[in-house]
């Protein structure tokens, strides 16, 4: 038997300032290296060639990143949030200087591998450290501003590889990343204050590196299938059964181990299961408004990057607001009641999306998504906090950790399918032009929003699949104290 005692806190209330600071910056600095190459890659091929490779910087950071959560947040519950956060740091710390000296596509490649690492621990930790210092009531309000950093970076990103690439260097892209990383780690590591005292820990091996190479292939095949491969080709099949195959011998493994990598027993518990859906669809919708919202205002409605840019912004401004109002609702009505009103919400705006055209405005493309914004930060953050809420300080890192992997399956599911509607709905002459028309265009994105919709009831239907009774209680301690028996 291993008896393990947690204790995490700042010491003060006034100290979780500086610590959310550098949770948020490491958070920015993880969301931001996701788009930033977008706006350099000319420059990047220019100078290290490589031009069919490139669509891989993207896919290697979010394929990286994707696999690993589940696994820090095991480690987080087994060694604690603070040293995983401190790893995860380094390693994109390092990721990033080895890419700004990168000498070929395939090096670059290879050090974006080693970023999205460091990323899989930043984001499921960040979370994790917000669930352990701050109360039920403030959990939300700080989930909103962890949230909004991911969707206003969606913005910056970018419109900083742009000015970096022109101006600069794209290889300041990277550079740019060490003071800020430095700082990061300087805040966490100096007012972070966590206390693991355990026996000597059972590491599940044989576990993390099938779930890491089932999922590894699993994503791999969701990411590249209609765009590296078509769906029904040999490569695309053989690459998902792998997957699959690998997956459930996984499942069998943790029903035997010791100390599992992910306890199988919580996907009994029906929280944390519609908790999941929730987070799936959650990266669905926010996939397919921040890949295809910019491009419809620009080439559907004739405007530029930054007008594109303040129109998705608005969703960032919505997000937050919300967010920081539902900790007062869910406290007096319940989890699932706010989530229930966030998720219509998401409905309601995702309805909106419908009734744009080629001769709508940019405000009315900014409201529509500032709704969408509102009824997210109903449902996000209060679910999350609902699933951290249900397990003990030893639970809650692998609980985060598969929320947030749950999250980056549904975005990866939303390329794939968002993706296959456009090249659906423009057909093969289209795709094969140098110029879609506007209304060929509009045509395209009016069927990605029809989709969104689609998802939208879905995370409804999630929601309402969610037990009764999380009414939760207000008095809740920022800095909690547990002991636990397993094994």
């Amino acid at each position: 038997m291993t008896t393990t005692t947690a204790t995490t806190g700042v010491g003060f209330r006034s100290e979780r300032g500086p610590v959310l600071i550098g949770v948020m910056l490491a958070t920015a600095l993880v969301a931001i290296d996701s788009t930033i190459i977008a706006t350099a890659v000319p420059s990047i091929v220019d100078d290290v060639g490589g031009f069919a490779e490139f669509p891989w910087l993207f896919s290697i950071y979010l394929l990286a990143q994707a696999v690993t959560v589940p696994v820090y947040g095991k480690l987080a519950d087994v060694f604690g949030r603070k040293p995983v956060m401190l790893v995860g740091i380094g390693l994109f710390l390092l990721g990033s200087v080895l890419c700004g000296f990168a000498w070929s596509m395939g090096s670059l490649i290879a050090f974006r591998a080693l970023q999205g690492l460091g990323a899989g621990a930043v984001q499921p930790m960040a979370m994790t450290i917000v669930g352990d210092l701050y109360s039920l009531a403030e959990r939300a309000k700080v989930q909103g501003y962890i949230a909004s950093v991911w969707a206003i970076s969606s913005v910056v990103g970018p419109t900083l590889g742009g000015v970096f690439s022109e101006y600069v260097s794209w290889r300041w892209i990277f550079f740019v990343n060490v003071p800020f990383c430095l700082l990061a780690a300087t805040m966490i590591g100096r007012r972070f204050t966590e206390t693991v005292s355990r026996a000597r820990p059972r590491i599940d091996y044989a576990g993390a590196g099938l779930l890491t190479v089932g999922l590894t292939l699993v994503v791999l095949g969701l990411l590249e299938g209609g765009q590296a491969w078509a769906w029904a080709s040999p490569q695309s099949v053989a690459v998902l059964t792998a997957g699959v195959v690998l997956l459930a011998v996984f499942v069998l493994v943790e029903r035997r181990a010791a100390d599992p990598v992910v306890p199988l027993s919580l996907f009994r518990h029906r929280l944390i299961v519609t908790t999941s859906l929730v987070s799936a669809a959650v990266g669905a919708v926010l996939l397919g408004l921040t890949t295809y919202v910019p491009t419809y205002v620009q080439e559907a409605l004739g405007t530029g990057p930054l007008v594109a840019g303040f129109a998705l912004a608005a969703l960032t401004i919505g997000w937050p607001v919300s967010a920081s109002l539902s900790g007062r609702l869910y406290l007096r009505i319940g989890i699932r009641a706010t989530a229930l009103l966030g998720s219509l919400v998401v409905v309601a705006g995702a309805a909106l999306l419908l009734l744009l055209d080629a001769s709508s405005s940019v405000v009315q493309v900014g409201a529509t998504c500032f709704v969408i914004g509102l009824g997210m930060g109903l449902t996000a953050a209060p679910t999350l906090i609902a699933a951290q809420s249900a397990v003990s300080w030893q639970q809650r890192g692998v609980v985060t950790g598969t929320n947030m992997f749950f999250r980056s399956m549904g975005s990866a599911l939303g390329v794939a399918a968002f993706g296959a509607v456009v090249n659906g709905t423009l057909g093969s002459a289209s795709l094969e032009s140098a110029d879609v028309g506007p209304d060929a265009l509009t045509g395209a994105v009016h069927s990605v929003f029809l989709a969104t919709a689609g998802v939208a009831v879905l995370l409804l239907v999630a929601v309402l699949l969610m037990p009764r009774g999380d009414r939760p209680a207000a008095a809740q301690p920022a800095t909690t104290e547990t002991t636990a028996a397993a094994g």
